[in-house]
């Protein structure tokens, strides 16, 4: 997946939105709560759009990281939490669209 379907994406999801709080390189992705704050959910870098730091169940993301190479612990993160995921074409268009959803899912909670 490119930058712009990454965005799209993430952007479909209800309440999302996209800033860049850090700098002018890190597009972060974020969900606003019921309670009025607003969690990350997900993050690319502009320079190098090829990982995207989403946010994993701790057994999941062993797990994930096990099976492809192409999970790595994120830089910067977290390493028990957030998964650096390779989006370059190496992982399928739906497995990473599943780790996004599960990353918005866990950031936002249970409805």
């Amino acid at each position: 997946m490119n930058i712009e379907e990454l965005r799209n994406y993430c952007l479909s999801l209800p309440d999302t939105f996209d800033c860049f709080p850090f700098d002018e390189d890190a597009m972060v992705f974020k969900v606003r709560l019921t309670n009025g704050s607003e969690k990350m959910f997900g993050l690319i870098s502009l320079s190098k759009p090829d990982f995207i730091a989403l946010k994993c169940d701790p057994e999941w993301a062993l797990e994930l990281r096990e099976r492809h190479p192409e999970i790595t612990p994120a830089y910067h993160f977290n390493k028990k939490h957030w998964n650096g995921v390779r989006v370059d074409g190496v992982l399928s268009r739906s497995l990473i669209c599943e780790l996004i959803d599960h990353s918005y899912k866990l950031v936002r909670g249970r409805k």
